[in-house]
Parts: structure tokens; sequence; C-alpha cells
């Protein structure tokens, strides 16, 4: 059995190799995930012969209460930082009055992340710390071990017994992206406003990766999907004479080094090294701030040492911050479902970041007073490695003398009402909420939603032609629609890529919009609390309060202290409910819903048909697909029968339900902490029979 989990082990950290380092797969994802299954299973039923540099910690579970501090045998330096090309012939002077002779130097990306230290010893990962003072560092093994382009055991080869190499752990801006994508459309529908979104969302890519590499879960640093680029070698025992040579043979041991090192034969090399790359840099996939530009031979790397801070054999050249001046042509004013004005600048188009921008962000009122924008003003604007462009500065070189200060809109730009600022909070906001057409349109959007009453068979552009025809002004005004009122409404709309479209709403459609509508008054009581757009009342919270208060009628009767004692509920949701519930139209709305025969209480269970106390002081995690479950309706299952869902396995966790195509890594950590786990079949027979 040894036997098998070595080759398994040897296989499954090949596999990664290709995938991660190469970019050259030659299995798909599923046949590796067996693999890894099956390496995970020999592992359990063999803890002894289990290795602490498995690829199966590749998954993560870890829990790091403390990152303890680790000194480093090498200092880990810091680079001097050169900001022109004078500055960069200036550095290659000393270097030539120093050795008395020409150089050559190696160019490297400068990738913008956080450095680590790997050391290896008999070719197994032995511990990875971050630079810290660069005396000493975090040990955060556990969490590089996730990183699967990182090898945790090299293959044979004529490395050093002992040896440390260095690099750049980053997130992928593909990645990064993602995980923004994902949060946005979360923080939309529990109803946060532009301005609030953009304040919680990942800022920047190194941001993102230097808060990944310290959490305490391995398993959340193994989703986040970091990556690393190794650029170093320190060792008693190197055998190369150049840097060059070390790390193209590094390469050859299994290590991820950039292919975009070079050679270069004297600084005229280095200086077109710098210039391609600072146009060529936005093309990649991951973010640079720079060029690494390092003396080549060791032996002249020791001649020239370092100072108290840095090498004097390598330097860092910056690139300039992405910034451009462009014409503000006009601020234009968005208004959200909440209300909630953003204001956003309109340019003259204009290249940035290899992209162009028309658009960009200008925050709020203070945000506007502080820049002191003008009407025909040019603007700064900078992306770097921000998501969104913004509006840095005004280019006062190119005001005119009559330029008259921008004045912040009073009134809604979409119904004219008055806006108002509560004391305290940086947005105004559009208190016509039920006569405002973007925050009724917006209210009608998040009402059909899957996570909400989950009509699928509306959506945006046909809740726009409701609302344009006059037949919906409120969502309650869906559950009046007949057919007469449906067959034969049809509009143009913009379609992408083509000057317009038809929408027309025939037979079929209409019969199916109908009968989504009917079918969405048997979803649960915590769907329809969530569907009703209070602010900041997202899923979660939604699910929590409404199995704390029982029904509607028990919300609305709440104090705001009782409300405080429900699960996830805190002072800002508390008051958001009570504000909700005290306004006479949002009272009327909620009765025609009732009448229309929504769940206003917790009565039923998706897919079990009953309710009861049988799952009562369990916990759940869920992991799967499953055959009589969709994966959101077996949590409502669980939950409606006096169960509790956790989104991850603790030692507080009773049952795993393991359906096909489970998570090996949920798996793993249930049987090491003896969590219980059965087929969805045993949870049915525990809904019925308990």
């Amino acid at each position: 059995m040894s036997e098998r989990i070595r080759i398994l082990s040897a296989e499954i950290e090949r596999h990664n190799h290709l995938y991660y380092v190469k970019a050259a797969p030659e299995i798909s994802d599923h046949e590796f995930d067996l693999l890894l299954e099956e390496l995970i299973r020999l592992e359990n039923s063999f803890p002894e012969l289990k290795s602490p540099d498995s690829p199966s910690q590749r998954v993560g579970g870890t829990i790091t209460k403390e990152f303890k501090q680790v000194v480093h045998k090498y200092p880990m330096l810091s680079l001097g930082n050169t900001y022109s090309e004078e500055e960069v012939l200036e550095y290659d002077n000393r270097i030539k009055k120093s050795l008395g002779t020409s150089v050559e130097y190696v160019c490297e990306l400068k990738f913008d992340g956080v450095a680590v230290g790997l050391t290896y010893s008999d070719g197994k990962l032995l511990r990875a710390v971050t630079r810290g003072d660069g005396v000493q560092g975090d040990d955060i093994t556990a969490n590089v071990k996730t990183i699967r382009s990182i090898p945790l055991v090299l293959g044979q080869g004529d490395y050093p017994a002992e040896f440390e190499i260095r690099g750049e752990i980053f997130m992928p801006r593909p990645t990064f992206n993602r995980i923004n994508h994902e949060l946005t459309n979360q923080l939309k529908e529990d109803g946060y406003d532009e301005s609030e979104i953009a304040d919680r969302l990942l800022k920047n890519p190194r941001n993102a990766a230097a808060g990944t590499i310290k959490m305490q879960d391995s398993r959340i640093v193994s989703s986040r999907g970091l990556d690393c680029f190794l650029y170093f070698l320190h060792s008693d025992s190197l055998l190369f004479k150049s840097h060059y040579d070390a790390m193209r043979k590094a390469k050859e041991w299994g290590f991820k080094v950039s292919d975009f090192m070079v050679k270069a034969n004297g600084i005229d090399g280095v200086l077109e090294y710098i210039n391609e790359w600072d146009s060529a840099r936005h093309d990649l996939e991951y973010d640079t701030d720079g060029v690494v530009v390092k003396v080549n031979e060791f032996s002249k790397q020791q001649e020239l040492g370092f100072t108290a801070k840095s090498p004097r054999w390598a330097i860092a050249y910056k690139f300039k911050p992405e910034n451009v001046s462009t014409e503000l042509l006009s601020i234009s004013y968005q208004v959200g479902r909440t209300g909630a004005i953003t204001p956003v600048a309109n340019l003259a188009a204009v290249q940035l970041s290899g992209t162009t921008v028309k658009r960009a962000s200008l925050h709020n009122a203070d945000q506007i007073a502080k820049l002191g924008l003008c009407v025909g003003d040019h603007v700064f604007v900078e992306k770097g490695g921000e998501i969104i462009p913004k509006v840095t500065g005004v280019d006062l070189s190119k005001r005119s003398e009559n330029a008259k200060t921008v004045d912040y809109i009073d009134s809604c730009p979409e119904c004219g009402t008055k806006l108002v600022r509560k004391e305290g909070e940086a947005l105004h906001y559009c208190p016509n909420e039920s006569g405002c057409p973007p925050q009724i349109k917006g209210k009608l959007i998040h009402f059909i939603g899957r996570k909400a009453m989950d009509i699928d068979s509306l959506g945006e552009e046909k809740i726009e032609l409701l609302y344009d025809k006059g037949l919906v002004r409120s969502v309650a005004d869906l559950y009046q629609l007949t057919f007469d009122d449906l067959i034969g409404l049809e509009k143009s709309v913009l379609g992408e890529g083509i000057k317009n479209k038809k929408i027309s709403l025939r037979e079929k459609s209409v019969e199916k919009i109908l009968s989504g509508i009917e079918a969405s008054k048997k979803s649960p009581f915590e769907r329809v609390l969530y569907a009703i757009g209070i602010r900041y009342v997202g899923e979660t919270v939604a699910k929590k309060v409404a199995r704390h208060f029982k029904s509607m009628d028990g919300i609305i009767q709440a104090s705001y202290e009782d409300l405080l004692e429900a699960p996830e509920v805190g002072e800002k949701i508390a008051q958001s409910i009570k504000e909700h519930f005290s306004d006479p139209v949002h009272l009327s709305v909620l009765e025609r819903l009732r009448n229309a025969g929504l769940q206003m209480e917790v009565l039923s269970t998706a897919g079990s048909g009953i309710l009861s106390g049988n799952l009562a002081g369990k916990s759940f995690v869920v992991s799967g697909v499953f055959s009589n479950f969709t994966r959101d309706g077996i949590k409502e299952a669980i939950e409606n029968n006096g169960g509790k869902v956790q989104g991850s396995i603790s030692s507080k966790t009773n049952f795993l339900v393991a359906g096909s195509e489970s998570g090996p890594a949920k798996l793993e950590k249930a049987q090491n902490l003896g969590v219980n786990i059965i087929s969805e079949q045993e949870l049915i027979q525990m809904i019925e029979n308990g």
C-alpha cells in the first residue's frame, strides 16, 4: 500500500507541475480529482503512511491561530528603487566604477505581490517565511502548501541538500476579478449601493495576495488560487557561476521561473528591456510594477556587497503610475435600487493600462468638492492596480479662466425629487422609493432573482417592458397580471453587436411567465423576506431572521432590541428593518403579497414536504450533487426540520451529507475529525423518522 501511495503522490505532483507551471495538462480536471480522491482515501485508511508533504495538503484545512516568527538564515533585504533612465545609467556607472570593468546584467519583471523565502531540505519543502522586517518573518508554511505551482517534493536532481529559493506570491488578475465579481453580486443582492460596494471589494491583486497568505484557515487560502514566481537561490553549496544559470537550473528542478528573465549585455540591453515591458506588461495576467536589474556573475555580486538595507548588485526600476489627462465631458448621476446617488465622470476616450477609458468614478459630493472640479476641466485619471478608473486630480494648466465650479445636484436626475443626505453618510439619496423609475425597476429585478422568488421566466428586459407599459409599479403588481395584460406586448431594445432586437410576448412565453409567477407563491418565507429588498438584509440574514421570528408579523412587531437578539443582526441591520416596516407603502405592498398567497411564515420545506424538529440540535455540511434535491433545496430541508447548515466542517459538525462529486477536502476533513458521513437517502430517513 505504501508503494501505491508513493506512486499516486508522485503522479499527482507531476500533473500539478504540468498544469500550474508548464500550462500543459495531460489529463482532465475530473481525472485529476479521481487520483487525489484515491490518495486521500488511502491516507485515511493508513494514516501512518501519510506524509506531511503529501499532495493532499494542497486542499488546505490547517488552522493557524498564530504565525510564528522565524529568523532568516540569509537576510531578506529590499531593493533600491530608480524611477528614470538617468538613474539607471547612474547605477550602471557606479557598478563599472566599483568593478573596474563592464558587466553583464539579468533583467526580470518585478512582480507585484508578497515576497517569500522557501527552504528545502533533501528535496522537500521544509519552511516558508515572509520577508517581515528583513531579519525575521512569519512562518506561513501551511498556507504556502496550498499553492499548486510550488513543489512540495522535488524529483531527482543535482540540487543541494539544503537551500533557500525566494520568490513572489501573487494573485492572478483573472482570479482577482472573479472574486470581486462574486462579491459584487452578493453585496448588490444585500442592498449595498455602488459606493459601499467599492469600499468592500478587494482593492488590488497585491493587497488581496497579502491578505490571503496570512489567513488562518488554509482551506480558504487554497480556494483563492494564489500563484508564485521564484527568482533567487541561496545556499552554502551552490555550484553555479551566475544568477542566470542558477535560475535556469531551478526551473529544471521544478520551480516556476518566469520565461521573461533575460541576460542583457550592458546597459543598453537593460534600457531596451525596460522600454519593452513598460507597455507589454498590460498584456500579462498578473501585475508587475517594474523591472529588477541584477549583476549576473555571483563573484561580482560578492565583490559589490551590500549596504545596510539593500544589495549593491541589484536595483528595481519602477514604472511610472498609469496616469493620463483627458477632458471631463460631463458628470452623470446614477440612481441605485436603494436610491443611492453615484456620480460618474464621462470622459473623452483615452488609453489607460491597455484599455479605452470613457468613464471614471467620482464616488460622492465630498470627493467632487475635494478635487475642486470645474465644468470643462481636464482631469487626471489613474487605474494602477485598482478595479475601475478614478479621477485623481485636475490639470490646472488647461483650466479656463472663466471655469465654473461643479455644483452637485440637489434633485433626483430620474424623478426630480429633492435629495436627502443623512448625517454621517457620504452619499445622497432619492427618498421617492415608490415613484422613482430606477428604484422601482431595481426592486422588481431583485424580487424575481434566482435567490429570491426565482421567477426565471421573467428577466431584466421583460421587467423593463412591463414597467414601460404601465403594468407594474411594485412587486405586488406581478401577482395581478393576466394573460390578456401580457399577450402581444413588444418592445425594441438595444442588442449587443446589432442595432436593436425585439422582445415579443407570444402565447407560450406568456403562459411561462404566468406559471413562473404562480409557482413562486410556494417559495419559503425566508425567500420572501429576502425578496422584498430590505436594505442590508441579504440571503443569509433573511434566513436567520426568518428562523428566529417564524413569521412576517413576528418581524414587523419586533422591537429594535428584539431584532438585535436575532442571529447575524447588528445595529445597522436592525435599524434598516425597523425603518422598512414603519413605511405604510411597504406595509400596503406586503398585505397585497399576503393576499396573493405568498408564504408569510415558516410553513413548509423544499424537497421533503414536511416540517419537523427531527434535526434539531444537529449541524450539517453539504457537499456534492444530489438526486432528490438541488443544493439550495437540501439546505432548506435541513433548516426547515430544525438542523443547522454550516459552510465548512469543524469539530462541532455532526454530519457531512455527501452526494456524488463530493469535495475530497471535505471528505478528508470529516474523516479526520470523526464527523459522520451520510448519504442523501440517510438524510431523508432522518427527516422522516428522526
